[in-house]
C-alpha cells in the first residue's frame, strides 16, 4: 500500500495518541509499503507561512520522512513551485531533499508540481510559466539526478504534450495512470483525470523512448519495444494486460472530480444538539443514534439518543476524555 503524506501521519499519529515512530510502525506492520512525499510544498517556513499556515513545518515533514526512512518505508519527494516562493527557495529546498536523501536513501524520485492557480484559495495571479517549468525540472536532474536517480512530471498539472516534451529535459517518468484525480483538477487544473496506459506509452515513444512499466519501488515489469501504436490496446499482448486501455467513458465508469462535488449526499451540513452539558468535540462531531441519523441532516427522535464527545482534560494536549450517553456511538465527519 502506498499512502499517508507526512501531514496525515502527523494527523493519524496526533489521533491516535502515538508519537510518529510508534504510528508508523503500527502502520508499516497493517501493510503500508511506501508514503507519497507529498505537502511539502517549499520547505521554508517563511513561505509555507504564507501558502499554508498551520500546517505541518519544515521540521517536522524532514522528521517524519526521515523517520519512514529509519523504518525501511521508502517514500516519494515533492516540491511545488511557481507561487509565492523565489528561485532560491527552490534550490534551499532541492538542497535538504538531497541532503536527507544522502543521509537515507529512502526517496524513490522527485516530483516537481508546478503550481494551479485557477481556483486555488491562494490568491496568485498565474502559475509558473512553460520556460519556467522546464527549467525547474532540468534543474532537479541537474541537482538530484546523481543521488534521487528518478524525476517524475505531473501530466495532470503540465499536460500530456509539455510531459512528453520534459520527456527530453532531464524526466524519466511519467507517473501513473490516475483514477478520479481531484487535488489539481480542484484547483482548476483541466488536463484530465487519467490517462491510459497506451496514452503514456504513445507518449513516451513520442519522446523517443521505450516505454516501460514500474511498480511504486521502481522495479521494471515489462517493457514495450514494440512499434507505435495507432490507437488504444493495438496487440493482443497489451490489450489483455491493461484493461483500462478498454474503458470508453472514464467519468461514467469511475466517476469524477465534477460528479462528486455536484452529489447532494456528500454536502456539508452543521448539526449542533445539547444533550446533558456543553462539549467540546476535538476533530469529528456527534451524532444520535445510527437509525435516528439521515442523511440529509434531519435529527428526529428524542434528545437522549446517542453522543460522545472527546474533549481535553485538564489542559493536556495528549489525554482525552471520552463521555458516552446511550447505546450506540455514531461518528460523523466535521
Amino acid at each position: 500500500m502506498h499512502a499517508f503524506s507526512p501531514e496525515e501521519v502527523k494527523y493519524g499519529a496526533h489521533r491516535a495518541r502515538l508519537d510518529v515512530r510508534d504510528y508508523l510502525t503500527a502502520l508499516r506492520e497493517a501493510g503500508l509499503g511506501s508514503l507519497p512525499g507529498t505537502s511539502a510544498e517549499i520547505l521554508d517556513d517563511a513561505v509555507r507561512a504564507r501558502i499554508s499556515p498551520g500546517r505541518i513545518a519544515t521540521a517536522e515533514w524532514i522528521a517524519t520522512i526521515r523517520t519512514a526512512h529509519e523504518l525501511g518505508i521508502p517514500t516519494t519527494s515533492t516540491m511545488m513551485f511557481g507561487h509565492v516562493e523565489t528561485a532560491a527557495d527552490r534550490l534551499r529546498h532541492m538542497e535538504l531533499i538531497r541532503d536527507l536523501q544522502r543521509d537515507t536513501g529512502g526517496f524513490t524520485e522527485f516530483v516537481p508540481l508546478s503550481f494551479v492557480h485557477a481556483e486555488a484559495p491562494l490568491v496568485v495571479e498565474h502559475g509558473p510559466s512553460g520556460v519556467d517549468v522546464i527549467r525547474t525540472h532540468a534543474l532537479a536532474r541537474v541537482m538530484l539526478g546523481a543521488d534521487i536517480p528518478n524525476l517524475q512530471v505531473s501530466w495532470v498539472k503540465e499536460g500530456m504534450r509539455m510531459a512528453e516534451h520534459l520527456l527530453g529535459c532531464g524526466v524519466n517518468d511519467l507517473g501513473g495512470t490516475l483514477i478520479n484525480e481531484s487535488i489539481s483538477t480542484a484547483a482548476g487544473a483541466t488536463h484530465g483525470q487519467l490517462a491510459a496506459p497506451a496514452v503514456l506509452r504513445r507518449a513516451a515513444r513520442a519522446a523517443g523512448r521505450v516505454p516501460a512499466e514500474r511498480t511504486t519501488l521502481y522495479r521494471v515489469r515489462r517493457t514495450f519495444a514494440g512499434p507505435t501504436e495507432h490507437r488504444p490496446a493495438q496487440s493482443a499482448e497489451e490489450g489483455a494486460a491493461d484493461p483500462l486501455d478498454r474503458v470508453d467513458d472514464a467519468e461514467a465508469r469511475f466517476g469524477s472530480y465534477r460528479r462528486l462535488t455536484a452529489d447532494p449526499r456528500f454536502r456539508f451540513r452543521r448539526q449542533v444538539r445539547e444533550v446533558g452539558r456543553a462539549v467540546e468535540v476535538e476533530g469529528e462531531a456527534v451524532a444520535i443514534d445510527r437509525h435516528e441519523a439521515q442523511a440529509g441532516g434531519a435529527c428526529g427522535g428524542d434528545m437522549a439518543g446517542v453522543a460522545v464527545g472527546v474533549a481535553e482534560a485538564g489542559g493536556r494536549a495528549r489525554e482525552a476524555e471520552r463521555e458516552r450517553v446511550g447505546a450506540e456511538v455514531v461518528p460523523i465527519r466535521r
